[in-house]
């Protein structure tokens, strides 16, 4: 049976992070949202600390992992581990800065890839490296499954070409997980993920991007031009099975998804946070016992927000506590993502419009976190990806079938 309380070894995690984000994250927020690009040297100290959110260690390189082949040995029963600590940290920690967490060394994208598919011995190798994700493309999108980037097997080294848009953490992380093909004519079947380490020949920077919002986040365009990986940082099997099909990447975004809603979620916490007190100052009282037709039109509003961020809030939950219960999450990970992306988005233009002229300005950080919110919506899937695989679930259609 699912309980969806905070469970209370959890507590002292959620805490700590809490105060990480109240006490560094948000005093610092404004300034390098204003200076795109420069490194947040703050961040350093707190590595260690955002290593400690997978309290169960089975993240193993940083953030926690879907391995459903591991049952857990003889445990039986409710489990609440690694996921479900690693988003309710996240939530805490983006109630203080969004683009500063996606800065924070160790705990890239690319950390949770490994963390879903790498064997133990990857595990274990790669278990102190900071990895950022490279999946889209200029050519590809929200279909993961077009990716034109292409690896081939010479001798013990796989070789690399392709080029990799919009990779968070790109320029800072120590390595890069990058989704290339084995062999388009297989198809999806073929995609897997390779580590390629900094410093590699063939891999090259190619510019930052600057951005509407997570500023303090670098954003990069990397290219690898026959550039040679050790066969040994192909994470998981090198077989292509057609059968399993794009099942081993996927498993992947059913750890990511559930991470970059609690992004939002914690996004939208604040937002709602500051304009009740906004709203307060001005006289206005959110009364929780009335109906929200006897209240004034602000408050009636509010109550409206509250609603949506409650349900994006149990959803994500609930998607990270079936990944430590080792029960298929797919679809439930991209009802979170989909639910929370777009509901941040409109509590924190709601709450700019709420709060008036304080909402617009730089006066507050409601207007940064309006700016921020929009990516949360897009990357890791759209929200147009995410109701059509949710679609597809429910219907029982293939891709083929329900495009």
């Amino acid at each position: 049976m699912i309980n969806l309380e905070v469970p209370k070894k959890a507590g002292a995690l959620v805490n700590q992070a809490y105060q990480a984000a109240s006490q560094v994250l948000r005093p610092i927020s404004r300034k390098y949202d204003r200076a795109e690009h420069a490194y947040p040297t703050e961040l350093d100290m707190f590595a260690a600390v955002l290593d400690g959110l997978n309290s169960s260690g089975e993240g193993g390189a940083g953030a926690a992992g879907v391995r459903r082949e591991d049952t857990g040995g003889a445990k039986s029963g409710n489990r609440n581990g690694g996921n479900l600590s690693t988003v309710l940290g996240t939530i805490e920690m983006c109630w203080g800065d969004v683009g500063l967490l996606l800065s924070m060394p160790r705990q890239g994208l690319g950390n949770a890839a490994i963390a879903s598919v790498a064997n133990p011995e990857q595990l274990e190798r790669f278990a102190k490296i900071w990895a950022a994700m490279a999946i889209t493309e200029p050519d590809c999108g929200s279909d993961s499954a077009a990716i034109t980037a292409s690896a081939r097997l010479d001798g013990d080294e796989y070789v690399l070409n392709g080029e990799k848009i919009f990779v968070t953490a790109g320029q800072r992380a120590d390595a890069v997980v990058v989704w290339a093909s084995l062999d388009r004519s297989k198809g999806r079947a073929a995609i897997k993920s390779f580590v390629v380490e900094k410093g590699t020949p063939g891999f090259e920077v190619v510019r930052l991007e600057h951005k509407l919002g997570i500023r303090a986040s670098d954003t990069a365009v990397l290219r690898f031009e026959e550039c040679r990986v050790p066969k040994e940082n192909l994470l998981g099997s090198p077989e292509v099975d057609t059968k399993k099909g794009f099942a081993g990447v996927m498993q992947t975004f059913d750890n990511t998804r559930p991470l970059v809603a609690a992004m939002a979620i914690g996004v939208a916490r604040a937002a709602l946070e500051e304009t009740a007190r906004v709203l307060a100052e001005a006289g206005v009282t959110v009364d929780y016992d009335k109906p929200a037709n006897n209240q004034h039109a602000a408050a009636a509003a509010y109550l409206q927000l509250e609603a949506d961020y409650e349900a994006a809030y149990l959803l994500t939950l609930e998607s990270a506590w079936m990944a430590d219960n080792r029960k298929p999450n797919s679809l439930q990970a991209s009802m979170a993502k989909a639910k929370a992306g777009r509901s941040v988005v409109d509590i924190t233009l709601r709450c700019v419009e709420l709060t008036g002229t304080l909402g617009y300005t730089e006066e507050s950080l409601l207007e940064k976190w309006s700016r921020d919110a929009k990516i949360l919506d897009i990357f890791e899937g759209t929200q147009q990806i995410q109701q059509l695989i949710v679609a597809r679930r429910l219907l029982g259609k293939t891709s083929a079938e329900l495009r």
